[in-house]
C-alpha cells in the first residue's frame, strides 16, 4: 500500500500539485491522510502519560495509534510539504509525533539503537520553496534522518521545486518543468 501524507494547506497548494503528478506517475491505489483535516492531540503530559500507559500494557490497537500502524503498514510513503521558515508546516511535526511510537514504527536494540519496525522501502518527499535558499538539511533533511535512522527507509527521493515566488520567474513553467522530470525519473518501465 502506498501511504500519502498531504501536509499542504493552501487549496491551491504548488507543493500537491507535484505530488499528484507523482501519484499519477507511480500509478499505484493509495491512502490519503490529510493532515489539515486531522484533529491531533496536544503533546502534553497528560498526552504522554496516557501513551505511555497503552506502550506498557501492548494496547497497541487503541485508536490512538492508529496513525502509526498505518504508517508501519506502508510499502511506499509519499509526503507532500511546502518548505517554510526553514523547515515544513507543524501539522507534519504533529503528524511525526503521533508516528513515532516504540513497538510499532521502530523498536530500540539492547544497545539503545533504533531498529525498524516499517515496511515501507522508499519515501518520497515532494516540496516547494518561493526562493532560492533552500538548504535541504533543515525540513527534508529532518524526514531524511528520521525515516532512515529510525524507519530503515534507506531510499528516500527529494522532489522540489524552487523561485516560486521571485519576480521575473514563471511560476508555471517551474512547475510544468518539474513535472516533466518526475514523470522522467518515476515512470514504471
Amino acid at each position: 500500500m502506498l501511504l500519502y501524507i498531504d501536509a499542504c494547506v493552501r487549496k491551491d497548494s504548488r507543493t500537491r500539485r507535484l505530488a499528484e503528478c507523482l501519484l499519477q506517475t507511480l500509478n499505484q491505489p493509495y491512502e490519503k491522510v490529510e493532515l489539515i483535516e486531522c484533529d491531533f492531540p496536544k503533546v502534553d503530559e497528560a498526552f504522554l502519560v496516557e501513551k505511555d500507559r497503552l506502550i506498557n500494557e501492548g494496547a497497541y490497537s487503541d485508536p490512538l495509534f492508529d496513525y502509526a500502524r498505518q504508517f508501519s503498514e506502508a510499502d511506499e510513503i509519499v509526503i507532500a510539504a511546502p518548505y517554510w521558515d526553514l523547515s515544513f508546516p507543524t501539522i507534519l511535526k504533529a503528524y511525526l509525533e503521533q508516528v513515532n511510537v516504540s513497538d510499532i514504527t521502530f523498536r530500540y536494540t539492547p544497545e539503545g539503537m533504533p531498529e525498524s519496525l516499517c515496511r515501507a522501502k522508499k519515501l518520497y518527499y515532494v516540496t516547494t520553496a518561493g526562493g532560492e535558499f533552500f538548504p535541504e538539511e533543515y525540513g527534508f533533511g529532518y524526514v531524511k534522518a528520521l525515516a532512515q535512522n529510525f524507519y530503515g527507509i534507506q531510499d528516500v527521493e527529494l522532489i522540489k521545486a524552487k523561485r516560486l515566488d521571485l519576480e521575473g520567474e514563471s511560476v508555471e513553467q517551474i512547475l510544468a518543468d518539474c513535472e516533466k522530470e518526475i514523470v522522467r525519473r518515476f515512470k514504471a518501465a
